[in-house]
């Protein structure tokens, strides 16, 4: 139900923007409308919740089976005709008898795993009903009422106890997976928003490029006929209303792979006409690396699955050394048992029923086989140890790296913001300069070209932001900004 509301609410923030939008097809995102609608309706968004729902299956699976099963186990009809040997009293010797005979039996049982010793307790009621067709006729009702056994190895692996281990670590990893694939999303998303606003502030830019070319050429044009500017002034303003003219069509073709781009990465029409509105300046925010490091180190998906490798391996390593030794197992039960020609009969008066069951199985001469099993596993477990360390050292460097790249990015942004502001202010006054014959064509193109860079300088500078930012994220499962695990999102929408 949370998540039906969840893409609820996602859908009607597309279509409000959709009816907002001056076209049927035509719907305009902000980043953070981009990067929901990505995480519930693309279709990478799709594939990590299946991925997601496969890992809460199997731990809801490993949660099922520590409860009591019930079973029932029916064989309604069963006959038997053959040739048996069988011994004649009255006459001292073997012959050969046509038999016939017809069973149904039922069973029902009651099995509780114990996980501390590894062993099974279970009670059980049989039935079985057997009629002869023979030279003597007659049925016969066989039932155990009721028996209570336990059944375990002596000296064997304990297979229970370290799925109570391995599997809860198992179901913590899917779901931090989860939330790292749904940060990845929303790094990929970031990409392909600020694909698209480049796009559209180049074809903005080309735009107001070519109607600026077109004044300053009728100017220059003006200017010529009275000798203001020479004949190589001109035809460099006529030259530049060409490039602004195939600028423009190059933006208009950029523009269009990058909606398409980006309208396919959200699940929506190849045809829907997106516009993006860029964030605004982000706040700063400011993240202590211990901080960030021990999120990572706690939160990592990967280190989990390392770490999950290890334990895996130190049970391979137990089941290995277990089984080099001599095995013994126990089956003990004690019940009622009656046998009787009618059904009711076989009920009344029930015979006490034992059973004590003691196996043991020991190795004497297997060449090795056991030794080597117990020292691949242990090799095993030294390699899953280094790659589990060397892992964490991996993502400690990464996340220290990104920080600090975070940090940078912050900067950048404010000195991005002062550029584009001192660029525009220089490009409007050289720009008048020319108009009233004060600056020359160089000043101008040159003025005009420091503008365009820093316009796309600073769509850039939020793009490496942002990325900075879900890295970060994604790296630790943490928000910096709420200073809440996302994991505790997560737990809101989907539950824990």
């Amino acid at each position: 139900m949370k998540i039906s509301l969840r893409i609820l609410f996602t859908l009607l923030i597309v279509f409000s923007a959709m009816s907002g939008a001056s076209g049927a097809n035509q719907v305009t995102l902000s980043l953070q409308d981009a990067i929901r609608l990505a995480n519930d309706s693309s279709l990478t968004a799709f594939r990590n919740r299946n991925l997601y729902a496969s890992g809460y299956w199997e731990w809801r699976t490993f949660k099922a089976n520590r409860l009591p099963s019930l079973a029932l186990d029916v064989t309604p009809a069963r006959y038997y005709r053959y040739i048996t040997q069988r011994y004649d009293s009255q006459n001292d010797i073997d012959v050969y008898r046509s038999q016939q005979m017809y069973t149904a039996s039922a069973g029902l049982s009651v099995t509780q795993n114990v996980d501390f010793l590894g062993g099974s307790l279970y009670l059980q009621s049989d039935f079985e009903y057997m009629r002869n067709f023979g030279s003597i006729k007659g049925n016969q009702f066989s039932t155990i009422p009721v028996r209570l056994g336990y059944r375990q190895d002596l000296i064997g692996f304990n297979t229970f106890r370290w799925e109570r281990r391995i599997e809860p670590m198992k179901y913590e990893k899917v779901k931090r997976e989860f939330i790292y694939n749904m940060e990845t999303v929303s790094e990929d998303v970031v990409n392909h928003f600020f694909n698209l606003a480049l796009a559209q502030t180049e074809l903005r830019l080309a735009e107001e490029n070519l109607a600026t070319s077109d004044t300053l050429l009728s100017i220059g044009e003006r200017r010529f006929k009275i000798a203001s500017i020479s004949q190589a002034d001109l035809l460099t303003l006529r030259l530049d209303r060409v490039n602004a003219q195939n600028t423009l069509e190059n933006a208009r073709i950029e523009i269009k792979r990058a909606r398409l781009s980006l309208a396919t990465y959200l699940g929506l029409d190849s045809d829907t006409e997106i516009e993006v509105t860029l964030p605004g300046k982000p706040r700063i925010v400011a993240i202590p690396e211990e901080r960030a490091l021990e999120y990572a180190r706690e939160n990592s998906p990967v280190v989990m699955q390392h770490r999950q490798a290890v334990l895996e391996a130190e049970r391979e390593v137990n089941r290995t050394r277990v089984q080099s030794w001599f095995n013994a197992s126990l089956d003990a039960s004690i019940g009622f048992n009656q046998v009787a020609r009618t059904f009711g009969e076989a009920y009344r008066h029930p015979l006490q029923q034992d059973l004590v069951s003691l196996s043991i199985s020991v190795p004497l001469v297997d060449w090795g086989v056991r030794k080597g099993k117990y020292n691949i596993a242990r090799n095993t477990l030294n390699v899953a140890q280094i790659a589990a360390r060397q892992e964490e050292l991996s993502l400690e460097q990464d996340v220290t790296i990104t920080l600090r790249d975070f940090e940078s990015r912050q900067r950048l942004v404010s000195t991005a913001v002062e550029a584009l502001d001192l660029a525009d202010m220089a490009y409007a006054q050289t720009r008048q300069r020319f108009i009233i014959g004060k600056a020359d064509i160089n000043s101008l193109t040159l003025s005009h070209n420091r503008q365009q860079e820093a316009s796309k300088n600073y769509i850039t500078s939020l793009q490496n932001y942002w990325l900075s930012y879900y890295k970060i994220r994604k790296l630790t499962l943490h928000d910096f900004e709420l200073d809440v695990p996302i994991q505790a999102q997560f737990d809101a929408v989907y539950g824990s």
